[in-house]
This record gives structure tokens, C-alpha cells and sequence, in this order.
């Protein structure tokens, strides 16, 4: 009988295992560097992001909470009413009560989990009051950025060294390049608390602009502009790439944006611009 328990108790334990890993304090991690026992989603380093990330924990508490009542009431079934105590089985056929309550409990947690999902859902694509906007356009294999109203655009596609790795068929390590196939040449810089609004589409197949720690993805479609924004909260490096099987070099076809204070940012387009046109004067 002892041993019985202990196994029971040993199950218990190492199903709350991944549970106390997901209960971290996942705010105190870089989205884009996540440790290597991180279970759990990561709130990234937007309001979009955050949002996903409250409507993902609101949903995995709710489950948590009907997972321990089903399997408690199951783990007491099968002790309480185990054939050696109970030989003779009960008889009955249904029970109204029982059957209204497991409808209408599950209603209510539905409506409960749908309500600030959808409010969420809302507000993400809620482009208005933006201080600027960035259009994107994907290409077989690269991105091009504009920012609209400042005439100054640019290419971003794989880093040299990345691909000089790829094509020669070896495989590199970590230290000689710790973000291979994920750098590019020109990486998208954004300044920091900034509502940013993005219109995305494609110049020939579709891809998809995907930023994890943005909090979404949005695809880009030839002949269609789409719409999103984002409004990032603190510098850094957030790395992605395209979501959407393009052709044959999808997978090297990286996104890096690089999140910069405002003055930074003010700074760096100042100089982009002036070097962009320099050439043209001197012509």
C-alpha cells in the first residue's frame, strides 16, 4: 500500500515540475536570450507582446485550476471507490444537476477567457495615433524599409558572413559566430517608446514579418497592404525572420531590429540620410 502511494506521489511531483519552471519570474529574462530551462512564454518588450503574454497565463492558470479539481476527484475516485473497498458497483443512470452544472461551468469560464481575449485582439490592430510609420515589402530573399515621410529606405538581407558560412558547407560553432543565419547587413532601426506603425506587403510571393519579442506576426502579400503596429519599451536587439515558406532560401531570409533611444534614432537617420544624398550632390 505504501509503495502504491509513494509512486502516486512521485507522478504528482514531476507533473508539478514543469509547472513551478513556468511560475518563474519570466520578466527577469531578455526575450531574445531566453535561459536554457524556460518553459513558459516571455512577456517580450511591447504592449502587444505583454498583452499575449497576460492572455497566455490568464488561460494557463484557468487550465492548471481545472486540471488539479479533474485529477484530484479522479486520484480520490480510484482510492475511495477502489473494487477492494467497493465491490459492488453502484447503480444509476444519470443525474440532471451533475450534467447542468458541467454545461454551464464551462460556459461561463469560455466567456470569462473570450472576453479580454478579444479586447486584446482588438487593440492590436489599432494603428491610430501613431507617430510614424514604417513600410515593409518582402522580397526573394530580403526586406525592404521605408520610412515614410523622411525619403530615406533601405535593403536588409542575410550578413555576408553568414553566408559565405552556408555555401561553404561547414558547420560553424558559436564562438566564431553566435547568430548565424540570424544577423543581416542593415538591421530595421526603431526608437524606443514610439508608436510605430508598420504596412506591410510583398513585391512577388508571400512571406510573413515576424518579430517574437514584438509580440506578432503579420504576413506580406503581393497586391495587399496589412496593417500593425508596435511601440517597443526598452533598447536592445529582437531577432526573427520570415514565417511563410517563400522558395528555396526562405530560411535565410532573418529580421533583426535594433531598438534605440529616441535622440539615438534621431541621430542615426540625420546621418543615413546625409550619406544617402551626399553622392547625389556631388553627381
Amino acid at each position: 500500500m505504501k509503495a502504491g502511494r509513494y509512486k502516486v506521489l512521485s507522478a504528482l511531483a514531476a507533473l508539478a515540475l514543469p509547472l513551478v519552471a513556468w511560475a518563474q519570474p519570466a520578466s527577469e529574462v531578455e526575450p531574445s536570450e531566453p535561459v536554457a530551462w524556460q518553459l513558459n512564454m516571455t512577456p517580450g518588450v511591447t504592449q502587444t507582446s505583454q498583452m499575449a503574454y497576460e492572455a497566455h497565463m490568464f488561460a494557463l492558470w484557468v487550465c492548471v485550476a481545472i486540471g488539479v479539481i479533474v485529477f484530484g476527484a479522479m486520484i480520490v475516485a480510484m482510492f475511495r471507490f477502489r473494487r477492494s473497498r467497493n465491490p459492488n458497483a453502484a447503480q444509476f443512470s444519470h443525474n440532471t444537476t451533475a450534467e447542468v452544472i458541467w454545461t454551464i461551468v464551462p460556459v461561463i469560464i469560455l466567456i470569462v477567457m473570450a472576453w479580454p481575449a478579444t479586447a486584446k485582439l482588438i487593440a492590436q490592430y489599432d494603428t491610430r495615433d501613431s507617430a510614424m510609420t514604417v513600410k515593409v515589402t518582402g522580397y526573394q530573399w530580403m526586406w525592404k524599409y521605408e520610412y515614410l515621410g523622411e525619403d530615406y529606405a533601405f535593403t536588409s538581407r542575410l550578413d555576408r558572413k553568414s553566408d559565405e558560412i552556408r555555401q561553404s558547407g561547414r558547420q560553424p560553432t558559436y564562438e566564431e559566430h553566435p547568430h548565424y543565419l540570424r544577423d543581416v547587413d542593415n538591421p530595421l532601426v526603431l526608437p524606443v517608446g514610439t508608436k510605430i506603425r508598420f504596412v506591410i506587403t510583398s513585391d512577388d510571393v508571400i512571406h510573413a514579418w515576424w518579430v517574437p519579442a514584438l509580440g506578432w506576426k503579420q504576413d506580406a502579400i503581393p497586391g495587399i497592404v496589412n496593417e500593425a503596429w508596435t511601440e517597443i519599451s526598452r533598447p536592445g536587439v529582437y531577432r526573427g525572420q520570415c514565417a511563410e515558406l517563400c522558395g528555396k532560401d526562405h530560411g535565410f531570409m532573418p529580421i533583426v531590429v535594433k531598438a534605440v533611444p529616441r535622440a539615438e534614432f534621431r541621430d542615426w537617420l540625420a546621418a543615413q540620410k546625409a550619406a544617402t544624398t551626399a553622392p547625389q550632390a556631388a553627381e
